[in-house]
C-alpha cells in the first residue's frame, strides 16, 4: 500500500545541514525513498515558503518545511522567479544558477537552466522566447552567476570577451586539507586513461590551463578558496585542486580518489560568485555578485563549529 502524505508544516530539528530527502525520510519512516523523491520532484515540499524540487538540497538546522499536497506540479521555468534574475534586457540575461541542474540542454538531461530561463522569459514577456545562446557554462554540480545571450550578435561579442580574458570572474571553493596560495598551471586532457578528464605532462598534448588560488579562510579540515580563472576549461578548478591533492569537498568525480580524510557533503562546494563583462551593445561594464547559497553557508557554519570545538579543547 502506497504511503499517504498529509499537508503539514514542521521545523527541521537538525544538528547539521542535511539533505532534504533524509529529513523527510526521518519524518516519514514508513515512506519509501522513491515516494519521498516523488513528493519533492512534484512540487509538494517547500522550504521557508519557497518550493523545492531538489531532493538533495541541504536543509539548515531550524528550517521550516511545508508539505502542500494541493500544490500543482511545477512547470518548466516556474521555479525561476525574480529572486533568481540578476539582469535582463533584449541582448543578455544573467541569472543565479542552483547546483544540480545542467547549464545547457543535452540529450542525457530532462531539462536545463537554459531551457527553464527560456520558458520563464516567454511567460514573463508573454511571447515565445527563442532558445538562449550559450556564452559560457557552469558544471551541473556548481552554483552561481550564469550569463546567456539573447541574440547571435550578443553571443559572438561576449564569447570574444571570454576568449580574450577581458571578463572578470571568480569562484569560491572549499577544498580538503590545508591549501596554500598558488597559481596552478596544467595541461588538461579529455581522457587521462580511465575515461575521466585530467592532466598530462606531455607538452604536445592537452590544452593549457591556469587557475589563481587565494586562501580566504582556514578551517580545521579544509580551506575556503577564491579561485580566479585565467583560462576557462571544462572542470578546470575541480581538476586543478584534485591534482594537487586537495579536491573540492563533495565532488563526486574528482574527489573519489582522495587518499586523505574525506569530508562528506551532498553537494559540490564550488560556487561562481562574481562575473563582470562589457555589455555587448552599450559597452558599459556590468558586474554581478551572488553570495554563497544557504546550503553552502550552512555546511561552512557546521565546519566552523568543528574548528571552534577544537580550539576550546571540547
Amino acid at each position: 500500500m502506497a504511503f499517504e502524505f498529509q499537508s503539514e508544516s514542521f521545523c527541521a530539528e537538525l544538528s547539521a545541514p542535511t539533505p532534504l530527502e533524509q529529513v523527510l525520510r526521518g519524518r516519514y519512516p514508513g515512506a519509501s525513498w522513491s515516494a519521498i523523491r516523488k513528493l519533492v520532484s512534484t512540487g509538494k515540499v517547500a522550504l521557508g515558503g519557497a518550493p523545492s524540487t531538489e531532493a538533495r538540497q541541504l536543509v539548515a538546522p531550524g528550517s521550516m518545511i511545508q508539505i502542500r499536497m494541493a500544490a500543482p506540479r511545477p512547470r518548466p521555468g516556474s521555479q525561476l522567479g525574480l529572486e533568481r534574475l540578476l539582469y535582463c534586457d533584449p541582448h543578455v540575461v544573467v541569472v543565479k544558477k542552483p547546483a544540480g541542474i545542467s547549464s545547457v540542454m543535452h540529450e542525457d538531461e530532462p531539462t536545463s537552466l537554459q531551457e527553464q530561463v527560456r520558458v520563464w522569459l516567454s511567460e514573463r514577456e508573454r511571447r515565445p522566447c527563442p532558445p538562449l545562446k550559450v556564452v559560457h557554462r557552469l558544471d551541473k554540480v556548481t552554483s552561481g552567476v550564469m550569463l546567456f545571450a539573447r541574440t547571435a550578435a550578443a553571443q559572438a561579442e561576449l564569447k570574444g570577451q571570454f576568449r580574450a580574458h577581458t571578463t572578470g570572474r571568480y569562484y569560491v571553493a572549499v577544498a580538503h586539507g590545508r591549501v596554500e596560495d598558488a597559481t596552478l598551471s596544467f595541461r588538461l586532457v579529455r581522457n587521462r586513461g580511465d575515461g575521466l578528464r585530467g592532466v598530462t605532462k606531455d607538452p604536445n598534448e592537452g590544452t593549457h590551463s591556469v587557475t589563481h588560488v587565494t586562501v580566504r579562510e582556514r578551517l580545521a579540515r579544509c580551506s575556503v578558496l577564491e579561485c580566479r580563472l585565467e583560462t576557462g576549461r571544462t572542470h578546470q578548478i575541480r581538476i586543478h585542486l584534485s591534482t594537487i591533492g586537495h579536491p573540492v569537498v563533495g565532488d563526486p568525480v574528482y574527489g573519489r580518489d582522495h587518499s586523505g580524510p574525506r569530508l562528506d557533503c551532498p553537494r559540490t562546494l564550488l560556487h561562481a560568485s562574481f562575473l563582470s563583462f562589457a555589455h555587448p551593445t552599450q559597452r558599459q561594464r556590468l558586474s554581478f555578485e551572488h553570495p554563497l547559497p544557504e546550503d553552502f553557508e550552512g555546511w561552512l557554519r557546521n565546519e566552523r563549529a568543528v574548528l571552534a570545538g577544537r580550539a576550546s579543547g571540547s
